[in-house]
This record gives structure tokens, sequence and C-alpha cells, in this order.
């Protein structure tokens, strides 16, 4: 029988050689991985009531919290993660910058920029994957199909279909529609017409808001005038940017609820968000950006996590290899809201629940209990693959 000292010396020189052999396997798996961020905001111009403005880096923060928890995952198997960020003013500005990274190396890009400005960078970098986090526009979901784009921010139509879901639970199926004058506006407005329509809901009037004072001064005197109508159950508004929604809450004709853009909204993300694990995202995130997640913040965070959690699986950074792997269903990411979240492989929109909030408080979840569906309720919300022409994955076409 060997010695005692011999046998432990046999058992370190075997705990070493498995170490080594370890380290060795991590350092050939060793894996840079490079994403770059990509910001563009159009001036929204002169709004006509004080409302508070969207910070200056939304989008920017929740990509850099996802880099830094992407590292403390990515270190046991030697992937390192790094993020560029470029922000602009002017969209030909951003796809300079875009062209730039892409000679540089870069391929897989996370975009905060309108409908327009995304399709610019998707056609100038075929070879690259982009994420979409700042358009909801529905005709990139259903008729502009973006063969190298996942969208991670609710469309408008998933919004739209959350709130409706919700009235309809409620029995608020009488609406006062009133729509503002802007291109996000009608867009909006359109989506809560074919919620209206999915859901049993009537529109008893729809009214435009064609003024162009300020409300502060004079909402009081307008806004119950401006609300006459039959009677109805809810006041829907269309307003994204602001400009006069918020004076409409207690001061209709009827005291009615009011819901849309202003009141109870529905969004991806919100401070009111805090079960699943979603409250531990959020104090990290407010320790980096000593301000609140918003839904950009989240649709750049989870868009980064996306793809840390396909190049985990996958070894490699290939655009391509990505974009399938995650339009495949079967890489479910984590995104703290009770769920496993998975893109759909028709149009590459990332299924997930939507939260209907007030300003201070979590008042429901959407799908609402008994909206079934029969692959998942998720798809409930938003455009599903019949009413889409988009067929981005190989198995869709």
């Amino acid at each position: 029988m060997p010695h005692p000292l011999l046998r432990a010396g046999c058992l370190l020189a075997v705990s070493c050689c498995a170490a080594l052999a370890s380290s060795a396997a991590i350092a050939a798996d060793a894996l840079d991985v490079r994403i770059a961020y990509l910001g563009y905001r159009p001036d929204p111009g002169p709004l006509l009531s004080n409302v508070i403005p969207e910070p200056a880096d939304a989008g920017q923060r929740g990509a850099e919290l996802a880099i830094i928890d992407s590292n403390t995952t990515g270190r046991f198997l030697g992937h390192r993660y790094q993020l560029t960020a470029r922000n602009s003013d002017s969209p030909e500005h951003l796809l300079d910058e875009a062209r730039k990274l892409r000679d540089d190396g870069l391929r897989l890009f996370v975009v905060n920029a309108p409908d327009a400005s995304l399709q610019q960078l998707a056609e100038a970098l075929p070879d690259s994957l982009l994420i979409n986090a700042g358009s909801a526009s529905d005709d990139l979901r259903t008729t502009i199909c973006l063969a190298n784009v996942l969208h991670t921010l609710p469309s408008r139509s998933m919004l739209a279909d959350a709130l409706g879901q919700f009235l309809a639970v409620r029995r608020w199926n009488r609406w006062l529609l009133i729509v503002g004058p802007t291109a996000e506006d009608q867009a909006f407005a359109t989506a809560m017409r074919r919620a209206a329509k999915r859901f049993g809901h009537k529109i008893i009037l729809e009214k435009p808001w064609t003024f162009d004072n300020d409300q502060r001064r004079s909402a009081q005197a307008e806004m119950p005038l401006f609300t006459q109508a039959d009677d109805y159950d809810v006041v829907v508004m269309a307003d994204e940017r602001g400009d006069f929604g918020e004076y409409v809450p207690y001061q209709t004709w009827l005291p009615r609820p009011v819901v849309g853009t202003q009141g109870l909204i529905a969004t991806g993300w919100h401070k009111t968000v805090e079960t699943y694990g979603a409250a531990q995202l959020q104090k990290r995130f407010e320790a980096l950006a000593s301000r609140w997640m918003n839904d950009r913040d989240f649709a750049a965070w989870i868009g980064v996590r996306s793809l840390a959690t396909a190049i985990t699986r996958l070894g490699n950074t290939d655009p391509a290899a990505i974009h399938q792997l995650s339009l495949g269903e079967t890489v479910p990411v984590d995104g703290f809201k009770g769920r496993k979240l998975t893109f759909r492989p028709w149009s590459g929109q990332l299924r997930q629940p939507i939260a209907l909030i007030h300003p201070r408080g979590l008042v429901s979840n959407s799908p609402q209990e008994g909206f079934l569906h029969p692959t998942s309720e998720l798809d409930t919300l938003g455009f599903d693959r019949p009413e889409s022409q988009c067929r981005l994955s190989d198995k869709e076409r």
C-alpha cells in the first residue's frame, strides 16, 4: 500500500492537472464580445405642456448594466463583454459612426432610434445583427421585415392589446378616443382602433386634438367642454409626446378613467415592476444610473442579455448564427417578468408580458387571464403569425 504522503501527493498532482486542464479549456474558449450601442432620438420640438422629458441617456444605461451582468456570468467561460456607445443628433451622423464601427470589426448592435433610422442602419450593415430597442413601429413587425433585426421594445400593437384586454376584463367597452396631431399619435390611435375591434370595444366618438395653446392655463375650462359626448366608459388618449394628454385626467366632462398614452398606460418596463426578482434589477440599475429604469433601458438591457444568452450557447459571436438561434425559440431569455421570453420566429419580436401602470403603481399585467392562444398566450399581444407578412426564420419560409 502506498505511503500516505505519497498517496496525498498523487491526489494533489491529479487535482493540479485537473485544474490546469480546466484552465486550458477556459483559455481555449476565451472570447472577446464587442457590442455597440447606437442612439439617436429626434428633437421632439416645442412641447405644449411641461412634461418631464425622457432622460438623455435612456437606453444606453440599460445596455451598460447588461454588459456588467454579462461579464459577471461570462467570466466562468472566459467570455469578456465590452460596450462601445455612439450617440448622435442626426441619423446621417449615426450612420457614419455605425459604418466606422463595422469597419473596426463590430457586428452586434443595440439601436435606440426611430424606425427610419433603424431601416437605414439595417441596410448599411447587412452582415451584422441589430437589436431594436427604440422603435415601436408596427410596420417593422408586419410589412417591413428586416432580415437582420430583432425587436426587444414592445410594438404599439402589443401595448394597445395589453390595454384592450384589461378594459375588456373591466367591461369598459365604450371609448372616447382623443388623437394628437403627430405621426406617432396617429400610429398609436391605429393600434388602439385595432385593439378595440379585436376585444369587442366600441369607439363612440373620436376627436382630433387641434388646439395649439398651452393647457397649463386653460385645461380646467377647456377639457370638460372638449370631452363632452354620449355616455362613455373610458377616455383613450393618443398623445405620445405629451403635448396635452397630461391635462385630461380629472378634467373630463364625465367622471371617467383615462388610459392610453396618459393615465393608465401600457409599457415594457417601469419602476413599479418588482416581482420575479425585478426589484434586484431595479436596484442595480439605480446604483449605476442614479435614476429609474424605463422601457428603453430595459429593451437595451434585455437586448444585450439575449445576445449573451445565445453566445453562451454557441461559443462564438457570429451574427447569423445568433439570429437563427434566437428565432429558433429553444434559448429563452430571463427578463424578470415571470416567464421565459422568446423571439417570435416570423417577426423577430420578443414575446413579453406588458405592465399596466399609473405613475406610482402597478395595476395589472397583460395578457389577462382568459385570453387564450394555441401556442403562447403572449402571442395575444401584437400581431400574430397569420397577421404578419414577415417570415424571418428558415422554418417560417
